[in-house]
């Protein structure tokens, strides 16, 4: 085993693996919480509940498509690196595409699976690097920065701190209510938390907030801990569903849109993350990322058995730089990780204490990291701020990630071309403004 993962040349143990992996596993763990409640969109009170995910058998979906993924990337890159079902992309899965769009999710599901397998086609053929290489690294940014403030906008509005207001659409809620005090306590506790560094911060925010909350009476105190594991019937294959049954659903504008942007994000997601992480553990060559292609398919291949499973799209995750921060180095501590997800399944009766105003603190601090990608946006140039500002702008005020992704891949030829700068676009640009221009059109 450490001649497999290679510990002595990269300098590490299995002591520091294994705090690694749990380091990591803290940091990321609120997704347990998190994805389940989103996907099943519990902030929409009024929703039917047909139209609603089964949140037992999204929960077990997540923590075993966050174990897929992490075992993969551990034992075939060797990289110290976990796999989860992405925040922004279950937001966008949730909101845009399911409450938005009116697509039911099971067919939602399929365009997961479809974007997956399409990823695992461009990595093993290789053009994946042709495509990133088309878009231009200040709408990746934009995109990233505008998931970032979507997310934010989500996590205001499950706390009660922002609400609807005829007058002027969004306004200042009751801060006075509890749900939104004990969401408000969240956030600062949280805040505290990572300010100072603290390993795990945002699940530890969330727990804090839970116990506080079932304190002073908010929140239902849990009948167990551990219970036998939800079942995945609900959801498992449901993606495959619409292949067979109704694939006329699966060949519109509509849907090729919605694949085109869970591939789209988790592709930038990925790279950045990969790049982010292995950077930080010193295990880049020359500028370049050995085994990237398996660390790829990886990714990919957790996104496949996650929607068949059931739940959006899964990607590498960037708090696997708190693992690597406590020692880990190799592929052992993705190992731990994913082991550890497993053991997670066991544990579904914790998760009725966490409530929307649990989860809004961390929605919002996600949004804060996520954001951060605005300063490197050179917004001096104004063929680039505008394209960039209106994808980021677009996302929280059209509650859409598409229409603002939509937005900017518009803006950016004409602002380009406009400025003189038009050999400098890649023709994949001019395709998918295509796309896009027959995306308004269709909405309209």
């Amino acid at each position: 085993m450490k001649n497999y993962f290679q510990f002595d040349q990269l300098g590490t143990n299995y002591k520091r693996e294994i705090i690694g992996g749990l380091t990591t596993f803290l940091s990321m763990a609120y997704i347990l919480i998190v994805n389940p409640l989103t996907l099943t969109l519990q902030s929409v009170p009024d929703l039917p509940d047909a139209l609603r995910m089964d949140q037992g058998a999204v929960f077990v979906a997540t923590a075993l498509a966050a174990a897929v993924g992490s075992l993969v990337m551990g034992l075939l890159a060797k990289y110290p690196i976990a796999l989860a079902p992405g925040m922004g992309l279950n937001a966008f899965f949730a909101y845009s595409v399911v409450l938005t769009m009116g697509i039911p999710w099971q067919t939602a599901l399929t365009g997961v699976l479809f974007s997956g397998l399409i990823f695992m086609v461009l990595t093993l053929s290789g053009i994946r690097e042709t495509i990133i290489n088309s878009i231009p690294a200040e709408l990746k940014l934009a995109v990233g920065a505008g998931i970032g403030l979507f997310i934010t906008f989500v996590g205001f509005q499950n706390s009660g701190i922002i609400v609807k207001d005829d007058a002027v659409l969004v306004g200042l809620g009751n801060l006075a209510s509890g749900p939104t005090l004990l969401a408000v306590f969240g956030i600062i506790i949280t805040v505290v938390l990572m300010t100072r560094g603290v390993k795990g911060a945002i699940f530890i925010g969330m727990v804090v907030t839970a116990i506080v909350g079932m304190i002073v009476g908010l929140i239902d105190k849990p009948d167990a801990i551990v219970s036998a594991a939800p079942s995945l019937e609900p959801t498992f294959g449901a993606a495959l569903g619409p292949i067979f049954n109704d694939p006329g659903t699966l060949f519109t504008l509509q849907m090729l849109t919605v694949i085109l942007t869970f591939l789209f994000v988790d592709f930038f997601d990925t790279a950045g993350t990969l790049l982010a992480v292995a950077n930080q553990a010193g295990l880049t060559k020359d500028n370049k990322l050995p085994r990237a292609g398996k660390a790829l398919f990886a990714d990919s291949c957790a996104t496949v058995v996650g929607a068949i499973l059931g739940t959006s799209t899964t990607t590498s995750y960037i708090e696997s730089s708190a693992g690597v921060a406590a020692g880990a180095r190799t592929g052992f501590a993705s190992v731990v990780t994913g082991i550890l997800f497993v053991l997670s399944i066991f544990f579904f009766p914790l998760l009725g204490v966490i409530t929307a105003p649990v989860t809004a603190p961390a929605l919002i601090i996600v949004g804060v990291l996520m954001v951060s990608a605005i300063g490197d946006i050179d917004w001096k140039k104004f063929e680039i701020a505008v394209p960039a500002f209106l994808t980021i702008i677009a996302m929280p005020l059209t509650y859409s990630i598409a229409t603002g992704i939509a937005i900017g891949f518009v803006f950016y030829p004409i602002t380009m071309i406009v400025k003189g700068r038009a050999k400098e676009i890649h023709p994949i640009m001019y395709l998918l403004f295509v796309i896009f221009i027959l995306y308004f059109i269709f909405l309209a």
